[in-house]
């Protein structure tokens, strides 16, 4: 049982969190097993060890320091083998880098890019888990300067729990933003379990060991066994060291886009069986992009209680307050920002994670409602969780799309012509889905697989502006100002 901390909520997927997006916070699976009024006590409760896991050095502004305490049966050290690299392990189900291609290995991209939702295989004998089903799409930057990103899509037909597999993974490299389109997820970590279903997010912060698994009711049949679908998302990692916040409101003022008290927090959740704590487990360690295996005696999971603000948490993207124009003109979809990761320059993001949710479209008589034709200095990735969107017909939920810095894009023909056909002669509320949007500020790379995979790349996709012909009427005029120059 877990203990009654203040600020906790029951979500819906009928686990306890803690609301409050960055706070501080405690809980312990065991009542007094958290230590009071002090962190590293000589004797612990229970026997317990002390281990800090530190997310910003110590030496960072008090505001910006991130770090947890973990109370724990055995430190992260105990019991741990020798990091083996994924070729040494004998093993080739498993990459030599995390989502099977080196980031060296990708290309520059400068035409604009569709896919479609990720061809899928049924399940093989030995099955296909959250890493082994990851799929490396864009990169730029370099894990080991702490700057950068990468985006992948996944999916998966069974969990890292099943079976003798039990394989865990800890990212050294950055931050991971799970976005699942397909498939609910029970995500397991240190400090708490997660269930995060399409329409939310999760984000497990570096150096946190965490297990995805596919999540079914507890009085279900065995998941793994009974699913005909895979689960599939897409994920994004960012490098800094900064990591997400909560992107600042301007004159927006207090209230608006993502609220604090709407970030979930896991409660406390250790093993409970001595017998299953002692079977040995795999974690696998991402560090460089590369994937290496380690071996333990005893499961990770086995944290009894914790206080702190360097936790993972997840968010429900239906509890985003959008706001926009009343009166006329398209927005910047920077108003719909969720979570942003930023630079040192001021106003410039590493990566922002855009959401374009069912919203009311309010504008005059003469405002286009779809986004412009624009080139942007910042690289967007969209993504379709759900519906349509509705600025191009054929994006399919699951699918993406890359719009690399400074190459041209927006609505297409069908949609722009309809748009201008379109008298705007009242508000109207837009339901049809829920598209996303990873911005960045690099210049991305894209894989090999990702550009020449012709069942998963649209190869055809820039002739969806094929109609967008020349209608301009002031030739002549032009032609006679010509000609009194």
């Amino acid at each position: 049982m877990t203990t009654e901390p203040t600020a906790q909520s029951q979500d819906t997927d009928g686990l306890r969190y803690m609301g409050g997006f960055g706070n501080s916070f405690e809980s312990e699976c065991l009542p007094g097993a958290l230590p009071i009024g002090r962190n590293n006590p000589r004797t612990v409760p229970f026997g317990l060890y002390t281990e800090q896991l530190s997310g910003t050095a110590f030496t960072a502004p008090r505001a910006e320091n991130k770090r947890t305490w973990l109370y724990r049966i055995q430190p992260s050290v105990a019991g741990l083998g020798t990091a083996r690299t994924a070729a040494a392990t004998g093993n080739p189900s498993f990459p030599s880098h995390f989502g099977g291609a080196a980031p060296d290995q990708c290309r520059a991209a400068v035409d604009p890019i569709r896919w479609k939702p990720m061809p899928t295989t049924p399940p093989s004998p030995k099955g296909k888990d959250f890493v082994r089903g990851m799929h490396l799409q864009c990169h730029a930057g370099d894990p080991a300067t702490k700057n950068g990103v990468a985006i992948y899509m996944y999916d998966f037909w069974q969990s890292m729990s099943h079976g003798s597999n039990n394989t865990h993974l800890m990212n050294s490299d950055g931050d991971f933003l799970i976005v699942p389109q397909q498939g609910v997820l029970e995500i397991v970590t240190e400090m708490g379990r997660m269930i995060v279903a399409p329409t939310e997010i999760a984000v497990v912060p570096r150096g946190i060991v965490f297990q995805v698994n596919l999540w079914a009711d507890p009085g279900d049949a065995d998941t793994d066994a009974t699913t005909t679908l895979p689960a599939r998302g897409y994920m994004l990692e960012v490098y800094n060291a900064s990591g997400f916040q909560l992107p600042e409101r301007g004159l927006i003022g207090s209230n608006g886009l993502a609220n604090d008290r709407d970030f979930l927090y896991p409660t406390a959740a250790c093993i409970v069986d001595q017998e299953s704590y002692r079977q040995s487990s795999t974690i696998w360690t991402k560090c460089g992009s590369k994937l290496f295996e380690k071996s333990t005696d005893h499961s990770p999971f086995n944290v009894v209680a914790w206080h702190g603000n360097y936790l993972p948490y997840k968010y429900n993207l239906k509890r985003f307050c959008a706001v926009g124009s009343v009166s006329f003109d398209h927005l910047d979809p920077s108003i719909y920002t969720v979570l942003t990761c930023p630079t040192d320059h001021t106003g410039t993001a590493m990566c922002d994670f855009v959401i374009f949710p069912p919203r009311i479209l309010a504008s005059d008589s003469n405002t286009l409602r779809p986004p412009w034709f624009h080139r942007n200095t910042m690289s967007e990735y969209m993504g379709l969780i759900e519906g349509e969107y509705d600025a191009k017909v054929g994006f399919q939920p699951g699918g993406a799309s890359l719009h690399n810095c400074m190459v041209p894009h927006g609505p297409d023909s069908i949609t722009y012509q309809k748009a201008v056909a379109d008298p705007c002669a009242a508000p109207v509320k837009f339901e049809g889905g829920l598209a996303f949007m990873f911005e960045t500020c690099l210049e991305l790379s894209v894989s090999p697989v990702a550009l020449g995979d012709e069942t998963w790349r649209e190869m055809n996709y820039a002739a969806c502006w094929d109609g967008l012909e020349d209608r301009f009427t002031g030739w002549d005029q032009l032609n006679q100002l010509h000609k009194k120059k």
